[in-house]
């Protein structure tokens, strides 16, 4: 399983990026940098982490540097994944 190309499709599908989707990278500024990316779509983007990965997030788990790059996100969710 590859965490960051499944994580990218998410997001992709979550906040329907399209082609540009494909030019993210683990540097990738997410919040702030794609307007899609608002408070609604964080909560969309958790549910389908949950469901596709199989692991609750809890409130007081996310902060805004969950969502600052592609990479942190992806750091959050193999984090989740070993607990």
């Amino acid at each position: 399983m590859n965490i960051q190309s499944d994580v990218k499709r998410l997001l992709a599908r979550s906040l329907q990026l399209g082609q540009r989707a494909d030019s993210l990278t683990a540097e990738s500024s997410l919040l702030g940098a794609l307007p899609e990316l608002d408070s609604m779509a964080v909560v969309t983007i958790l549910t389908a982490l949950e469901e596709h990965f199989g692991f609750t997030v809890d409130d007081d788990e996310i902060s805004a540097e969950t969502f600052a790059t592609l990479g942190s996100l992806v750091e959050f969710v193999d984090g989740k994944l070993k607990s």
